[in-house]
């Protein structure tokens, strides 16, 4: 078998033998010659046979390419191949100035003539079916995007001698309270809970003198929401850092690492990303905005809406009016809205001793909330005086309380979707399109 060239190494090969292996993309049956669109994972070229078909006055011709040419008319969309041939470079040929005219077709898995969807298909039959909606161009960028941001953010954390944690998934108790929590049967009639945050676990590593750690992995939301930015298992990027001063602290490092992925990105996909979902790529400059809850509310208002939600928070168009006045007034894709009551904030949250307010932030990217950071409470007897005010059991929370009962450093960290960040950067409506496989209230499979 001949060593397989990938589609994107043609350009600086020379003209002569070479084999790629990909899928059809598209297939021009014409009288006279045939072309053949072939995909693989770095891109696409075109595949040329001049076309030999049966004489009318009988006369006998090349039973090879007789053969040849009746394969390729019977190729269906989809079909993943092998194809051997000539590679020759042709600046008249559009697609990345190289064609290969063929010399042999090798069928590694046919495809059903009839493809189940088509560029027009609604969201909901692409992800019925989702392995064929991922051969499309966009989609394998999105991935290559996602890599290339975690790397990055991988890359900052490392460099910066953080540790890597992979905290568990499955909690013998609520991580934080009895809402939003999938129940898994355990053995021996045992009731187990699919973790909703690292949040307990990325302490934990505090008072065990970690330092500094980060984790990106799974976490699940028993939340039956059909927002096009809520999913029941999504990717969570999670930090968390010792012997801070405040929630400034974590907001200088994250808007450090936002800046340092989103410029790696930028690098290496900014001019596929114009070309294909037709956003520039802006890198972020430091620092970001920080705007106060209490102050978005006024700016909000000033603005013409009024935020019907009554717990003091920001809705989702008061998060899109707060995101506009920043683009207007600083230019900036981000703002950091701080300074949460503690009644829309969980109990763990450290509270200013002269304002009441938590040393908290949201991060809002392009009018979407995506993270939620915060300095955490060390102290074990307030932590159980907030916990009682949330109306919990501190009995319930033991096995964290007791984390907090043998030392620990002042700390804190923050959480982020990475679906959202990924939505966001790239311009597009829903968390689904930029989700391998979704999983909604809805949807189980594929």
């Amino acid at each position: 078998m001949s060593e397989r060239t990938l589609v994107q190494q043609l350009q600086s090969r020379e003209d002569g033998p070479v084999s790629v292996s990909g899928w059809v993309e598209t297939v021009r049956d014409q009288k006279k010659v045939q072309f053949v669109i072939l995909r693989d994972e770095t891109g696409a070229v075109q595949l040329v046979n001049p076309a030999t078909r049966p004489a009318e006055d009988g006369t006998e011709q090349d039973a090879a390419a007789l053969a040849l040419t009746d394969l390729i008319s019977n190729l269906s969309t989809g079909t993943f191949l092998t194809a051997t041939g000539e590679l020759k470079h042709d600046e008249r040929v559009k697609l990345g100035g190289v064609e290969i005219k063929i010399s042999g077709l090798e069928i590694a898995a046919a495809a059903l003539p009839e493809t189940p969807i088509a560029a027009d298909s609604g969201l909901d039959k692409r992800m019925d079916w989702r392995f064929i909606d991922l051969r499309q161009r966009r989609n394998n960028l999105v991935f290559r995007v996602q890599t290339t941001l975690e790397h990055a953010m991988r890359s900052y954390w490392i460099e910066r001698d953080y540790i890597e944690v992979h905290s568990p998934k499955l909690m013998a108790s609520p991580s934080e309270s009895n809402a939003e929590l999938f129940e898994v049967p355990y053995f021996e009639e045992k009731m187990a809970y699919l973790a909703q945050s690292p949040q307990f676990f990325k302490q934990m590593a505090q008072v065990a003198g970690f330092g500094k750690i980060f984790e990106i992995a799974p976490a699940f939301r028993a939340d039956p929401s059909f927002t096009s930015r809520h999913a029941t298992e999504f990717t969570s990027i999670d930090a968390e850092i010792s012997w801070i001063d405040s929630h400034e602290d974590v907001a200088r490092m994250q808007e450090e690492l936002l800046q340092t992925a989103i410029r790696a990105v930028a690098e290496k996909h900014g001019d596929e990303i114009k070309a294909l979902f037709d956003i520039d790529v802006v890198v972020p400059e430091l620092p970001f905005p920080r705007i106060p809850l209490a102050e978005a509310r006024e700016i909000v208002a000033a603005r013409g809406y009024e935020i019907p939600r009554t717990d003091g928070d920001l809705d989702p168009e008061g998060e899109r009016q707060i995101a506009a006045h920043v683009q207007e007034t600083y230019g900036h894709q981000f703002v950091f809205v701080t300074d949460y009551h503690p009644e829309i904030r969980a109990f763990y949250h450290m509270r200013d001793e002269e304002t009441g307010l938590t040393k908290s932030y949201d991060l809002l990217f392009n009018g979407v909330e995506i993270t939620t950071g915060a300095q955490r409470e060390h102290r074990v007897d307030v932590l159980i005086e907030q916990a009682k005010e949330k109306g919990l059991d501190p009995e319930h929370l033991d096995f964290y309380l007791d984390f907090f009962r043998f030392g620990a450093p002042p700390h804190g960290g923050f959480g982020m979707g990475l679906a959202r960040v990924l939505m966001l950067l790239l311009g597009q409506d829903s968390i689904r399109e930029v989700t391998y496989l979704f999983r909604g209230p809805t949807r189980l499979a594929p």
